[in-house]
């Protein structure tokens, strides 16, 4: 698997300057961008394409915060995957099932006020549990305590994207 800290040549920290990593990635982008390598004989022009791909795959890694974060969770040797962190507490289960009803009552009525006013609210949400995972990720605790935190943040995604969903439904209408 890759490791888009090592390859991008940055800190393994949860909480990461997009910025500062983008110009990282376009800066090895350029120096192994295909066209430099043409004259190159062929094993040189296939590892440099290798390379190519892995600094793409990590970028696209370390942009995503749950893909960060899976990222961190295998460095400390927990292996996870969609649908087996620990089962989320039935209090959360049972607010989000409510939140998930409210922004589906906006999107029967049109309303997008109301499902950005949610989105705001689970957005401010997802900053707490992901500030809350840097911090985790910085101590010296264990990774596999911070797996609930992982699965809240994909409820929370999920949830975004719906109103993200419906809020491009509501542009093209």
């Amino acid at each position: 698997m890759v490791d888009p800290f090592e390859i991008l040549g940055i800190a393994p920290t949860f909480e990461v300057d997009l910025a500062a990593v983008e110009k990282r990635y376009r800066d090895l982008s350029r120096v192994l961008h295909p066209d430099k390598f043409v004259g190159a004989p062929p094993a040189e022009r296939r590892s440099a394409l290798g390379k190519a791909v892995e600094v793409n795959e990590a970028w696209r890694l370390l942009r995503d915060p749950i893909k960060r974060a899976e990222a961190l969770f295998r460095r400390s040797g927990v292996e996870v995957r969609e649908g087996a962190e620990p089962k989320a507490a039935p209090e959360f289960l049972m607010e989000m099932m409510e939140q998930r009803e409210a922004l589906s009552e906006a999107r029967a009525k049109g309303d997008k006020n109301a499902a950005a006013r949610l989105g705001d609210a689970i957005r401010e949400r997802e900053q707490g549990v992901m500030r809350r995972l840097a911090r985790g990720f910085d101590s010296p605790a264990s990774a596999e305590a911070l797996l609930p935190l992982l699965g809240e943040l994909r409820y929370y995604r999920r949830f975004l994207d719906e109103v993200s969903a419906i809020e491009d439904h509501e542009d093209q209408t």
